[in-house]
């Protein structure tokens, strides 16, 4: 199973609360941050709330 690496690039600042929990339960705090999920449909979906705050590559 392929995994991604997912970096936050926007602040959450004047985001909505809900995209900002996505964020925090990504494990993402401050900009520039990175972690590596492994790739499934629950992670997909997260990603695609805050598509426009982060940056996804497959490792």
């Amino acid at each position: 199973m392929a995994n991604l690496k997912i970096t936050l690039v926007k602040s959450t600042i004047g985001s909505l609360e809900d995209q900002k929990a996505t964020v925090k339960a990504l494990g993402l705090k401050k900009t520039q941050s990175s972690v590596v999920h492994e790739d499934n449909p629950a992670v997909r979906g997260m990603i695609f709330k805050v598509k426009h705050l982060v940056k996804v590559e497959e490792i």
